[in-house]
């Protein structure tokens, strides 16, 4: 009897192990379509308008679950602390769609594997989080990543490499608040107060830039939004079904994705750096995130969120 269930056991292990590295494909590739048709729509509206619209089109998809549930996933006693992430991540999410503007695709995905790696180093700065010196291996591994792709001062770095890495510090940030938020706020709560409150917010910047879209620009910014709101959630139900050693690693996807479809609709083609300071940075964030997960803290939040959009 107990080899039965040890067998089944086993047969559901592997089971949410497929569908989670499925869902972690389904991620992979739409958040890398979610950049491309920032930089498509980005040749006719200024990168703050389209993050007005990212955020109005997730109040949308936000609305049938405030219908069905009401308020009360509105009552918290942290509004502050949910205010203060809705403006860090409006902030990151400002200055990493300017980049997608004019910075490669391969490049911003590379760059924004080093999410968990930050949240790694924040969390032991405010949390007192312990850091051995595997992770502190894995850190150091990470950052060789990044100074492969920027290469500072031969000649193949530019600003939006720098805004990328900006944007994940400043992401690394709401990540750190949600680790906190976590320990007393439901998720449905903390999502609801971020779309809420990050529409109307992201309205103010936008209306010094603004211009009517087109009506092919309307569709690419419905795009946008859909391609966000699919790759948010199947990241989510990937992490939930799946064990993060199993699943992290499809997330390397996304790099290619990001440069097939940099070749298709820009002619980018990455280079060599690029590759290596990628696959350097991808490594260390898995190896992050997969001690993470190990630790088995209540409070501890999946390090492999996806990037500032």
């Amino acid at each position: 009897m107990t080899d039965q269930v040890a067998a089944e056991a086993a047969r559901l292990l592997r089971a949410g192990n497929l569908k989670g590295m499925g869902w972690m494909f389904v991620a992979a590739i739409g958040f890398a379509s979610m950049h491309a048709a920032i930089r498509e729509v980005s040749h006719e509206l200024h990168p703050f308008e389209i993050a007005f619209f990212r955020n109005f089109f997730a109040v949308i998809v936000l609305l049938p679950i405030l219908m069905k549930m009401g308020l009360a996933p509105l009552r918290t006693g942290r509004p502050w602390l949910l205010s203060a992430r809705a403006v860090i991540i409006l902030v990151a999410m400002l200055i990493y769609f300017t980049a997608l503007a004019t910075t490669p695709l391969a490049d911003v995905s590379a760059l924004s594997f080093l999410a968990p790696i930050f949240v790694t180093l924040l969390g032991m700065v405010f949390l007192a989080e312990r850091v051995g010196w595997r992770r502190w291996a894995a850190i150091l591994v990470g950052f060789a990543g990044a100074v492969t792709i920027i290469r500072p001062g031969l000649g193949a770095f530019d600003a939006g490499h720098l805004m990328v890495v900006a944007s994940t510090v400043i992401w690394a940030f709401a990540l750190l608040i949600i680790k906190i938020l976590s320990r007393t706020e439901s998720s449905t709560t903390i999502t609801l107060y971020m779309g809420i409150m990050m529409a109307p917010m992201s309205l103010v910047p936008a209306l010094f830039v603004w211009q009517w879209p087109s009506g092919e620009a309307y569709l690419w910014l419905a795009a946008i939004g859909a391609f966000g709101a699919l790759a948010q959630w199947a990241l989510a139900e990937s992490l939930r079904l799946g064990e993060t050693a199993v699943v992290m690693p499809v997330d390397f996807c996304k790099l290619l994705w990001a440069a097939f479809l940099g070749y298709w609709m820009f002619q980018e083609v990455p280079d060599l750096f690029t590759w290596i300071g990628g696959a350097l940075i991808f490594i260390a964030a898995t190896y992050v995130a997969v001690r993470e997960s190990r630790q088995k803290a209540p409070s501890a939040i999946r390090p492999a969120s996806g990037p500032p959009g």
